[in-house]
């Protein structure tokens, strides 16, 4: 057996024996570069804490790694179809390694969002390399299956990255959640090499540079606005990105419906199955990493639960995820991906409906149900969404197929965050002003604590230190009267502490439930829009011509 891989899958006249294997190379790549988000909203009160981020710095802490992954990757799918998709996938395996070892040494929020965004780099070459090369691996007959462990793989990185983060701040500092991809990425080049063939497009032809650029333009500015709009205002940099990605939209569309070999064929999104695809997979991640959101945030702060018990939480999820993938797998062949996909999203519609009876009462008993209902709709509906849009790609152009489910992905995650998250945030401010109207709490402890869940314990952690430290006075004053008027003053405190502390936990549980709601409306919609869109039952798609011909491609 060879130490590496060197002869090109497209030039094999049978399956490739090892797939199965390479497979699980994909898949470890996949799991990190899912994981590097997940396990950042774990670690983010601890870094919050040590480098004294604000709550903007601690956005772009998250959202660094986001922009340059979702408008990277059309760009690079295509680069990586043309010269060399398993290179793709080792080049952003180094660069997603090196980014992770800077956030590991950095020491400022600037040197943090550097360190992100270079992850997010390396992540838009990761992302589609792994779609494509499974698809050019794998003969049509088993891609169905293959992506069902992609997806599912994709599921239980949502819930092992605060479980891993979590075992990590245990002992060790918040930075140690960057370290731990450098190992996996290792091993991930290791086996690219030794598990995974080479493959690239034989007639891919120039790559249409100006519609890459334009992509990286418009979907820039788009994911820049819904970072900056919802969370910091719509002001002139909010406004300004709107245009920009309104007009490098446009521009791309006429650039592309133009050109003779166009980065993206804007026509297939004429296509029923693929713009359904498409807009199932972006409105499920809105609804996915939205709930995540807020999810972790009521774990840890309101039930006050710590990093790796959080984690242990959310397994739940994971595991759910992988029972749905074994339901798809089974009923996508039998009843058509419209059904299925449909049915995922009924039950994503559901589990954000089950959260609206978050209330101060609920206990994590409460959360088991709609995290498994949400595990089991992730396993149903993303799968053969995935694949419906792989399939509808040719052979050259695999990575610009995976780059476009990818974005799909990324930019709902984003609106997710974004939009929900910044309902969460004005629902629990408002909730909060409405819980402690009429108590003496100073204004600007109250603007406070109406910044965040966080925030808002805070406070209230302050008021009872300064109880106690009243109580310690009390204890050691030699006057009987002003130690009577100093225990007084403390009780007061204390039980004001206490009455702060039960309002930001009641204000933020009924913000999650307000927030799941408008989530749970959002998706319900989509949902109906989805299924008038998806055709009825699936047809066996005539593979596009060049795919009836070997590629003949050389190894990289």
């Amino acid at each position: 057996m060879r130490l590496v891989m060197t002869e090109p899958v497209e030039g094999t006249d049978r399956p490739y024996a090892r797939r199965w294997w390479a497979l699980l190379v994909l898949c470890l790549s996949l799991l990190i570069i899912v994981m590097a988000n997940t396990a950042l909203t774990v670690a983010a009160p601890d870094m919050t804490e040590d480098l004294g981020l604000s709550s903007a710095d601690l956005q772009w802490v998250i959202d660094g790694y986001t922009v340059p992954y979702a408008a990277l990757m059309l760009l690079l799918g295509a680069i990586g179809d043309k010269y060399s998709r398993r290179g793709a996938l080792v080049l952003g395996l180094v660069v997603f390694g090196g980014g992770a070892v800077s956030g590991y040494l950095a020491g400022s929020a600037t040197a943090v969002i550097a360190a992100r965004a270079v992850m997010g780099a390396g992540a838009a070459m990761i992302m589609p390399a792994t779609l494509s090369l499974l698809a050019a691996t794998f003969p049509r007959a088993e891609r169905a299956k293959a992506i069902t462990l992609w997806t599912a793989t994709a599921g239980l990185a949502i819930a092992a990255g605060p479980l891993v983060a979590g075992a990590l701040l245990e002992h060790h500092g918040w930075s140690s959640t960057f370290l731990i991809n450098v190992p996996v990425a290792a091993l991930a080049v290791v086996g690219a090499f030794v598990l995974v063939p080479p493959s690239r497009a034989a007639d891919r032809g120039r790559i249409d540079y100006g519609g890459g650029l334009l992509s990286v333009v418009w979907i820039a500015a788009l994911v820049y606005m819904i970072i900056e709009g919802p969370h910091f205002g719509w002001g002139a940099e909010a406004i300004t990105a709107a245009v920009v990605a309104g007009a490098g939209l446009v521009a791309f569309v006429v650039w592309e419906l133009r050109h003779p070999r166009p980065l993206l064929d804007v026509r297939r999104f004429t296509d029923r199955r693929f713009a359904g695809s498409n807009l199932a997979v972006a409105l499920f991640f809105l609804a996915v990493f939205g709930a995540f959101y807020y999810l972790t945030q009521h774990l840890q702060f309101v039930l006050g639960y710590d990093a790796l018990d959080t984690g242990v939480r959310m397994l739940p999820l994971a595991g759910a995820v992988f029972v749905g993938s074994a339901l798809t797998g089974y009923l996508t062949p039998r009843v058509g991906m419209k059904w299925t996909v449909t049915a995922g999203m009924v039950g994503g519609t559901a589990a954000l409906a089950l959260l609206t009876q978050v209330d101060s009462g609920s206990s994590y008993g409460d959360f088991v149900a709609p995290l498994v209902v949400l595990g089991l709709a992730i396993g149903l509906a993303l799968s053969p969404c995935t694949d419906a849009i792989m399939g509808a790609f040719p052979e050259s152009e695999l990575g610009v197929g995976g780059a476009v489910n990818d974005t799909s992905l990324e930019l709902g995650g984003s609106l997710g965050i974004a939009v929900l998250g910044s309902l969460l945030a004005t629902s629990y401010s408002g909730h909060l002003s409405d819980a402690t109207a009429g108590s003496e709490l100073p204004a600007s402890s109250l603007e406070t604590a109406q910044d965040s869940v966080g925030a808002g314990y805070a406070v209230a952690q302050g008021i009872g230190d300064k109880a106690r430290q009243l109580a310690e006075q009390a204890a050691h004053t030699s006057d009987p009267q002003q130690a009577e008027r100093l225990k007084a003053q403390a009780g007061q405190l204390a039980d004001g502490a206490r009455q702060m502390a039960d309002a930001v936990g009641s204000s933020f549980a009924d913000a999650v439930a307000h927030t799941s709601l408008v989530g749970a409306v959002v998706l319900g919609v989509g949902t109906v829009i989805v299924a008038l869109l998806l055709p009825g039952r699936d047809k066996p798609a005539a593979e596009p011509a060049e795919d009836r011909e070997p590629e003949s491609a050389g190894a990289r």
